[in-house]
């Protein structure tokens, strides 16, 4: 049986943990907080799954390892040099950065040509893409195992070309992001109307199509350029940028609409799921069963 190393026991790593387990891989989680083995416990209930703290430990002997730390460089520069020195030479050092560059995060470490990003969406466990980022120094080898690697966990593994801040998910998240902040700011619309909009119109098209294979749609059979050329000419309008100074207001409205804390948490991820895996099959993206009928722990 194949060993994944997770490193980090986050939202993140324990989605990882589940994805791997269903696939049928040996899991280990190490983090070093104290409350590992119960926390393992209790949200992955009936896996044999591995906890320990011991960084060294769990990474000695393991096939394949998927970092999932904190988004801080001092940390992951830490942590991959770790790695470097107790994995073989043949085992890819993935890290689930949103944003740090895979040639930042090799700097200086000896196993730079093992290091490449494998940026999934949250959580990893439901979302098909996983963005496989090599750095200027990843080896092809690498890139090409990575690949292998979450084409068998059932994800669309997608290689960018090189490397950019953000990748592309976050960056074309983080621009309709700046928009949608704007226009609550701007007093157009409210928290839960955007969202209610996205869902009933964007998020529903792009889920099916993606935003060029629905531009060429919407030019008929002329496609995308006819679509361009007329009613693409009429948008000239400046979208404005938020006011950082004023993203207090919106957060207080998303926390007033969606509420904080555990409950409000499980209750919204709960739906997310259930909503994530009914669409799932119909689109013809392939997604692991829970085994305990559960998401999450």
């Amino acid at each position: 049986m194949a060993v994944v190393t997770i490193v980090g026991a986050g939202v993140i790593g324990l989605s990882w943990a589940r994805l791997f387990d269903e696939a049928g891989w040996e899991v280990r989680v190490t983090d070093p907080r104290p409350d590992l083995r119960e926390l393992v416990r209790r949200e992955l209930p009936g896996r044999p799954v591995t906890a320990t703290a011991d960084l060294a430990a769990a990474a000695s002997g393991a096939d394949f390892v998927q970092e999932a730390g904190p988004e801080r460089i001092e940390v992951k520069e830490e942590m991959f040099a770790a790695l470097a020195a107790h994995t073989r030479d043949d085992v890819v050092l993935a890290s689930s950065s949103s944003s740090l560059l895979p040639s930042v995060i090799a700097r200086g470490n000896p196993a730079a040509g093992r290091i490449v990003i494998g940026h999934p969406f949250n959580p990893p466990e439901l979302m098909p893409l996983v963005e496989v980022v090599p750095g200027p120094r990843t080896a092809a080898g690498t890139v090409e195992r990575a690949l292998e690697v979450y084409r068998g966990l059932g994800k669309l593994p997608i290689r960018l070309d090189k490397e950019i801040p953000g990748f592309v998910g976050n960056r074309l998240q983080k621009v309709f992001n700046d928009q949608a902040v704007y226009l609550v700011q701007q007093g157009v619309i409210g928290v839960r109307e955007l969202d209610d909009l996205v869902r009933a119109s964007l998020g529903l098209r792009w889920a099916v199509t993606g935003p060029f294979e629905s531009g060429s749609l919407g030019g008929g059979p002329a496609g995308m350029r006819h679509l361009v050329e007329h009613v693409g000419s009429q948008m000239t309008f400046e979208t404005g940028t938020p006011d950082p100074a004023r993203l207090g207001e919106v957060l207080d409205a998303v926390e007033e609409a969606y509420g904080t804390g555990e409950a409000a948490y499980e209750r919204l991820a709960d739906r997310r799921d259930e909503r994530t895996r009914s669409v799932l099959g119909p689109l013809g993206w392939q997604g692991p069963a829970p085994r305990d009928g559960k998401t999450r722990g």
